[in-house]
């Protein structure tokens, strides 16, 4: 076939949209290429982005929906005036323009002039193909709205409407980027566009469509560009491979289907880079993933996922050696921590969906690992996983040494790897289950299930009720612990600043905690008891409450950590929604207004009060009752000193103050 043939069309328009054409068999990818000619008169080169430029509609890939809703119009007669397209860089918005251009004027080239009617079958180049495809055609006007912006360059779209088309069937007017459009430029084109005369064709493509003002895209037909999936990608840069005669192997074509992130334009680019790197056109050779996993600065896949694995394991050491000799190997940091939250997301949805590991895109080693991490860890654990690395990955882009800030980021994720998750602690709690042994595998393990250690200790056998002073004397460390603490028993604190537990310690009554938290010394917890809690059920280890208002939020925490702290036992403290008891204040307040009201009611208060006008109770105390026999004070002691050493506690009488 010469260069001459008059059906084979010289791409040599340079595009701002990439390829997107479905591979198919790979016999037909080597018709696009431009005939051999002698090596004195070949061409420059041209990239793959432009060698491989989609013709037809049917070389289109990823864009299924969009093909058959204007093959079914143009069938039909249904064209609209007007239409535009959107989506992502790279995704064929402009090249879909163009082809859609051919389809309105489309006429055999072996027929009548203003022959046949618009069609979306082109198997061979028409009367207009060549020049629409050169952007040549007197009917067919391209302009740029990122430099052509103002009403001047509308007004001269609307002059050019009012006239019918010199050579094809429509006058097609085709606007790139058309969201770069001024204000009074889109007003402008409103009335045009909504009646345009019956030869003349609007298409608009853009990236941002909501900058287009809603009343032009009333008037329009949108159709939105899908990004083309991994494994399609893949597939169709296999072929391109084959055609150019390009070695490649899978986890290459997978690692730049993915940095693509759906644009055909940006793989073949990247495509065009990775062959340059590796002299895989020039030698013969082949391109492999090491090579482009060096061009692109990325991090081996098998690496990333040992990484992983380390971190659910807990193994902390592990995971900071991986990272420094990823790190010494030219990895980014920030790029693995995204790597692994792209991993962790990836193992999420093969325990939602076990057939996302068929994925033509996805590695051996992501296929089957990836499996056996989704058996191996639960849902909690791995939506927790996420989390850390999600905020993990914004501190490493923000941080003036990222690399410091991602060890950071692994330890906190393998120091939360055998956590249990709050619901775990909880029914651990409840149940009694014992606490898992503090530590955790130093590497070469399965992996690790979700919540595999931290829970409650078994309950301690309860002892006799008695609340003795804080001990001045430090006692042994709870016989199991949290990983988490091991760092604060390392160091002794003072024994008077933190009292030693007393194992075993029975609380029988909530007047009981109270009491307990009087003789720890703890006066606020004292008062937030006595003023905002409202018993609603209790009993040794666990109780309910409600809060009153103005009560403190971290009440609830703080109390079952100060009750597992003196005790030395687990407690449980949850928070209710129902009213719950009055608090111990709102107790004492309506007991002291009844005895208030007794008094004031008992002729001989009434008498007193009457003797001495102007006089009024002050308050109402119950008298100690007698001492007990046995009870001996100093021979010294008045009665007053006598009255001052007794108790406080209930009695049968009252003492009046006026």
């Amino acid at each position: 076939m010469s260069a001459d043939t008059p059906d084979m069309p010289d791409l040599t328009h340079p595009g701002d949209d990439g390829p997107g054409f479905d591979l198919g068999p790979l016999p037909s990818v080597p018709a696009m290429v431009p005939a051999v000619v002698p090596a004195a008169a070949a061409a420059p080169y041209r990239v793959l982005a432009r060698k491989y430029r989609p013709q037809t509609f049917a070389d289109l890939i990823g864009q299924e929906a969009m093909v058959r809703t204007l093959g079914n119009a143009f069938a039909s007669g249904r064209i609209a005036q007007a239409y535009i397209l959107t989506g992502v860089r790279g995704v064929g918005k402009t090249t879909t323009a163009r082809i859609l251009a051919r389809a309105l004027n489309y006429e055999p080239a072996d027929g009548p002039a203003g022959g046949g009617a618009p069609t979306l079958d082109m198997p061979v180049l028409g009367r207009h193909c060549r020049d629409i495809i050169e952007s040549r055609h007197v009917d067919v006007q391209e302009m740029d709205a990122a430099s052509n912006t103002g009403i001047g360059d509308i007004r001269e779209i609307i002059e050019a409407a009012r006239y019918k088309p010199v050579l094809a069937r429509y006058k097609v007017f085709i606007i790139d980027e058309v969201h770069m459009l001024s204000t009074a430029a889109f007003n402008g084109l409103l009335k045009t566009l909504e009646e345009p005369p019956e030869h003349v064709k609007f298409i608009f493509a853009t990236t941002e469509i909501r900058k287009v003002p809603v009343t032009v895209l009333s008037r329009t037909q949108r159709f939105d560009l899908r990004r083309v999936e991994a494994g399609t990608l893949a597939r169709h840069l296999q072929g391109i491979c084959t055609a150019e005669g390009v070695g490649i192997d899978a986890e290459a074509l997978s690692l730049i289907a993915r940095a693509a992130e759906g644009s055909v334009r940006d793989a073949l680019s990247l495509l065009d880079q990775a062959i340059a790197h590796s002299g895989g056109q020039a030698t013969g050779g082949m391109v492999h993933g090491e090579q482009v996993r060096a061009l692109l600065g990325l991090a081996d896949r098998g690496r990333v996922i040992d990484l992983f694995e380390a971190l659910m394991q807990g193994d902390i050491a592990k995971a900071l050696t991986e990272l420094r000799e990823q790190y010494d190997s030219g990895a980014d940091p920030a790029v693995v921590i995204a790597d692994l939250a792209e991993f962790t997301h990836l193992v999420t949805r093969m325990k939602i969906l076990p057939e996302t590991a068929d994925d033509a895109a996805l590695v051996e080693a992501e296929r089957l690992r990836g499996r056996e991490f989704a058996r191996g860890l639960s849902m909690r654990v791995l939506s927790r996983a996420w989390q850390m690395l999600t905020k993990g990955l914004s501190e490493v882009q923000q941080a003036a040494k990222p690399m410091q800030a991602a060890e950071m980021v692994l330890v906190r994720l393998a120091y939360a790897s055998d956590l249990p998750t709050p619901d775990e602690a909880l029914r651990r709690l409840r149940d009694g289950a014992p606490e898992a042994p503090a530590g955790r595998p130093s590497g070469g393990g399965a992996p690790m299930g979700g919540g595999s250690g931290g829970g409650g200790s078994a309950m301690a056998a309860t002892a006799p009720r008695s609340f003795p002073a804080p001990s001045k004397a430090p006692s042994a460390a709870p016989t199991a612990a949290s990983h988490l603490s091991v760092a604060s028993r390392a160091t002794p604190r003072p024994a008077a600043a933190a009292p030693a537990p007393t194992p075993g310690l029975a609380v029988a009554s909530f007047e009981d905690l109270v009491a307990l938290a009087a003789a720890r010394r703890d006066l606020k917890l004292k008062f937030a008891l006595e003023n905002s809690v409202r018993l609603v059920a209790f009993e040794d280890g666990q109780m309910e409450v409600a809060l009153a208002p103005g009560g403190a939020p971290n009440l609830i925490q703080e109390l079952q950590s100060k009750l597992s702290e003196w005790t030395g036992r687990r407690w449980l403290v949850a928070l209710s929604r129902e009213e719950g008891e009055p608090t111990l204040a709102e107790k004492a307040a309506a007991q002291r207004d009844a005895m208030m009201t007794g008094v004031r009611a008992d002729p001989l208060v009434a008498a007193a009060l009457a003797r001495f006008p102007g006089a009024t109770i002050v308050d109402v105390r119950s008298l100690a009752p007698e001492e007990p026999a046995g009870f001996t004070g100093d021979a010294d002691m008045t009665d007053a000193d006598l009255m001052a050493a007794r108790d406080d506690g209930p009695g049968a009488d009252d003492e009046i103050e006026f």
